[in-house]
């Protein structure tokens, strides 16, 4: 590949060579102007407004136009002896994470190439180094007459440059954003997730110009001769106010999985499509916002089996203390019945042995009475 500049790399004390190579082409077809009666080309002629003379382009110079219309004559010599450190050099001036480069600021693309064998080693550094920091390197570099911005990376085992636009150059997005209030409900978005996961992901080598192609077909056709006018295709009318947002979502799935061949029921952890009729979507309460995401199903029914199996558990201890409630309640009226029996059994047993004494008592009693009463029976002379 051709270089375009020739310069070197900065980075601290340490220079490399470097040689700067697009990185990116244009394949769009450019068309000349004709004229359309006889297919003339036409062409632009410089000439200068004040003698009305055709000049070349070595007789063509800079110039600044004032607010008066007055021109500033600017030759090259003078912007070559202006005091710029990046007139030949890419420096470096800070190393950040990539994520903090801002989309909009990347501009054109370059590959910067080693510049001879001595820029090997010092360009091999610099870019192990950018690997394993996984950072960007912010430089200064100049360029067509202009200092600009640049961001270096690692592609491949090459080092790459981005041109960014300065900071100021970047527009704030004033007036852009729809000024009336709207909000989105919880349906609506379950479908555009579900529509985000059929459409999938693609590789990007296998897109390519659809209508590039078909000028390149239509240029071939006309230069053989067999050229034949397409039929008008059926072109949709774009734009449009959305009457059913919720059914445009359903058919858009619909339409991306039969692009894929899958009317099949969806993956695992993909979402599933059902109609929501539209009174009961304006009768349900808005819910919290849910978290994107494949398992918010498991999620719920893991929660879901956690609280009935803490019910489950609950119950079964309420159950268990009942019954170990009513056993003691049992056992302890047992024990009273028993000893309720023993102690009527002692009296009883004790009764009956004071009768028995009472009695052995009363017939000695008797007895010593009869003895008493009798008379003592005098012995004879």
């Amino acid at each position: 590949m051709r270089s375009i500049w020739n310069g070197a790399i900065s980075f601290g004390l340490v220079s490399i060579p470097i040689k700067l190579v697009n990185a990116t082409e244009s394949h769009s077809i450019s068309f000349r102007q004709i004229h359309l009666d006889d297919g003339g080309r036409i062409r632009y002629r410089k000439v200068c407004e004040l003698d009305g003379e055709e000049v070349s382009s070595a007789e063509i110079g800079k110039g600044y136009e004032e607010a008066d219309g007055s021109i500033i004559p600017i030759t090259d010599e003078d912007l070559a002896q202006l005091p710029i450190a990046t007139a030949k050099t890419i420096e470096i001036v800070s190393f950040v994470p990539a994520d903090e480069i801002d989309p909009l600021q990347l501009d054109s693309a370059y590959y910067l190439a080693a510049n001879g064998a001595t820029a090997a080693k010092p360009y091999t550094l610099l870019r192990e180094a950018l690997k394993r920091s996984q950072r960007v390197a912010i430089a200064k570099y100049a360029l067509r007459g202009r200092e600009r911005l640049g961001m270096l990376r690692v592609v491949d085992d090459v080092i790459a440059m981005h041109g960014l636009l300065w900071p100021d150059e970047i527009r704030a997005p004033e007036g852009v954003a729809p000024e009336a209030s709207v909000s989105v409900r919880e349906a609506e978005l379950d479908l555009a997730d579900a529509l985000m996961a059929t459409l999938g992901e693609v590789e990007m080598a296998s897109l390519t110009d659809e209508y590039r192609e078909a000028v390149e077909a239509l240029i071939e056709a006309k230069a053989e001769g067999a050229f034949e006018p397409p039929s008008e295709a059926e072109v949709e009318p774009a734009g449009g106010k959305v009457i059913d947002l919720m059914a445009a979502l359903e058919n858009s799935v619909r339409a991306a999985k039969a692009a894929r061949g899958d009317e099949a029921a969806p993956e695992a952890g993909a979402a599933e499509v059902r109609p929501i009729r539209e009174g009961a979507a304006r009768k349900r309460a808005p819910a919290a916002p849910k978290a994107v995401g494949g398992k918010k199903s498991t999620a719920a029914t893991a929660a879901a089996k956690k609280t009935a199996g803490a019910r489950k558990s609950t119950a079964a201890s309420t159950r268990s203390g009942a019954t170990k409630a009513t056993a003691t309640k049992s056992t302890a009226k047992t024990a009273r019945t028993t000893k309720t029996a023993k102690t009527a059994k002692t009296t009883a047993k004790t009764a009956k042995s004071a009768k028995t004494a009472g009695s052995a008592a009363s017939t000695a009693g008797k007895t010593a009475t009869k003895k008493k009463a009798a008379p003592r029976k005098r012995a004879s002379a």
